[in-house]
């Protein structure tokens, strides 16, 4: 697996999933808020399924692995 999610991407994808897990987890919004597991993970492994799929990569580091 290739890292294909940059820096910024990769620090947004933690933010986004950080902030819909808290939310979930004070009762702020329904249970779909887990779904911030997905962004979180993808931003700790650096590596996105879809842009795999869809040939996209926001890494600067073309051959890294």
């Amino acid at each position: 697996m290739k890292s294909n999610v940059g820096g910024i991407d990769r620090i947004l994808r933690i933010a986004i999933g950080l902030v819909l897990i808290g939310l979930t987890v004070s009762g702020t919004i329904g249970m779909w808020g887990w779904l911030g597991v997905v962004p979180l993970a993808t931003g700790f492994i650096g590596w996105c399924p879809p842009y795999a799929l869809f040939g996209w990569n926001t890494c600067g580091v073309k051959n890294r692995n």
